[in-house]
């Protein structure tokens, strides 16, 4: 799949394409499903199937106080997009300039000049353009002004675990990750929910127990779910130094146990994400881009009396894990 993150970047003559437009947070099961009707209309006209996307998310432009935690990162988002089998992703810098930018404006330079739209696929309740005045009606009247026809993809609604139905969204994704149901949202993404970060030193107490683990540094992309021991998996994503016995390759895949909070036994107050690999001590991950993949919760956060009671508990979480995992 190209990627291409300036107008710049996109070859001359490309086209006839079939695009989309979207922010793609968590590339969820209804993204999945306009992706999937967008690639097979680009199969069905021997043109490329490309999806226009915005980097920084726009709430964290217009209201960064209070923007929702993103589910993906972008390099995450990326490699989530690829995987739908699309020819290419245009990432747009979203600015409060670029936010300026009129409906018209937007279409006939990023979708109609460079990428030569001969069908775009968005839902009903697609907003574009300056203010969001663009909607569905300016779509269309637009394809009609530029030579492009609109294809309309309904939302698609499920009811993970009984709930209500209600339509796949990030927006719901997030709610059951607040409240630690890993679960829940994996049935809304398709997938687990991961987060991706560089591995680096905490304090080192899970050594001195006997459960090392591997800390997420605070710059991890991914949602941090609700404070708790989850069962999931890690995979090492890129490796930092030189070749060591105790260094996996890229690619290497540990089930983990993964803790989330303040670590309150020893009244910590800040929040982290520490991976626990069953069965191995001798690893080295210090510096190690990786992945924390969450499959389910296995309790919440409680603070213990002692430490020998939480080295217990953590015993049991390992064991628990093993059976969440299969394994």
């Amino acid at each position: 799949m190209h990627r291409w993150t300036d107008l710049s970047q996109v070859p001359a003559g490309t086209g006839p394409s079939v695009v989309t437009i979207g922010n793609f947070d968590g590339v969820h099961r209804g993204h999945r499903s306009v992706l999937s009707a967008m690639v097979a209309d680009a199969r069905a006209i021997d043109g490329t199937a490309v999806a226009v996307t915005f980097d920084p998310h726009p709430a964290t432009v217009h209201r960064p106080s209070s923007a929702p935690p993103l589910l993906t990162g972008l390099a995450d988002r990326l490699e989530l997009l690829a995987e739908t089998g699309l020819d290419a992703v245009l990432v747009v810098r979203y600015s409060l300039d670029f936010a300026r930018t009129t409906p018209e404006d937007f279409v006939v330079r990023y979708l109609v000049e460079p990428l030569g739209a001969r069908i775009v696929v968005v839902g009903r309740d697609v907003r574009f353009g300056q203010d969001n005045r663009g909607d569905l009606t300016t779509m269309v009247a637009l394809g009609q002004a530029h030579g492009f026809d609109v294809q309309v993809v309904e939302d698609v609604h499920s009811a993970p675990q009984g709930t209500v139905a209600r339509r796949w969204s990030s927006t719901w994704a997030r709610e059951l990750l607040a409240a630690g149901d890993v679960r829940g949202a994996s049935e809304i993404l398709g997938r687990a929910h991961r987060m991706r970060g560089v591995v680096v030193h905490g304090d080192a107490r899970g050594r001195a127990l006997g459960f090392p683990t591997a800390n997420l540094g605070p710059d991890a992309d991914g949602m941090v779910p609700a404070d708790g021991v989850y069962a999931g998996w890690l995979t090492v994503r890129a490796r930092h130094g030189a070749p060591d016995e105790a260094r996996d390759e890229p690619g290497a895949h540990y089930p983990v146990a993964i803790s989330v909070g303040t670590n309150p036994t020893f009244d910590g107050d800040r929040r982290r994400v520490e991976a626990h690999v069953l069965d191995r001590t001798d690893l080295d991950l210090y510096g190690d881009e990786v992945m924390v993949e969450f499959v389910d919760l296995l309790r919440p956060t409680v603070r213990f009396t002692s430490v020998d009671e939480l080295v217990v508990q953590m015993a049991r979480d390992v064991a628990d894990t093993r059976v969440r995992l299969r394994l």
